[in-house]
């Protein structure tokens, strides 16, 4: 039978309704960083099989990596990199029943994101 009070009912919370917590957004930030990393390995891997192709077809493949946008995604794909290892730690910090209260929650959320961008700045300086 149908619902006749459908329309009167909320729908699932919405942006305008519900805002979104440090550790859902950090959450959907780690989707993105694996599929992100998934398409600069797709340019490396290109790379590579152009160097072993001829040397006019790596010239095209190493002018794009070393472009400016080359650079820029490389250097997304070197933070998308530490980012994604270090919410790895925390979700295997989770998994042993380990800061899973609110504010450790937050404390970890923030640990992931400042840590991320210090070991990228950290990594740029030593390379």
């Amino acid at each position: 039978m149908a619902d006749v009070n459908r329309g009167k009912r909320p729908l699932s919370p919405h942006l305008q309704i519900y805002r979104p917590q440090l550790t859902s957004v950090t959450s959907i930030l780690t989707r993105i960083t694996g599929n992100a990393l998934i398409v600069a390995s797709f340019l490396i891997v290109w790379w590579f099989l152009a160097a072993s192709t001829s040397e006019s077809y790596f010239n095209l493949a190493n002018a794009v990596l070393t472009s400016w946008f080359g650079d820029l995604v490389m250097l997304g794909s070197l933070w998308a990199l530490w980012y994604h290892t270090l919410a790895g730690i925390r979700h295997l910090i989770w998994d042993n029943a380990i800061g899973l209260d609110i504010p450790t929650a937050e404390k970890l959320g923030w640990a992931v994101v400042g840590g991320s961008v210090v070991l990228t700045i950290l990594t740029l300086l030593l390379i």
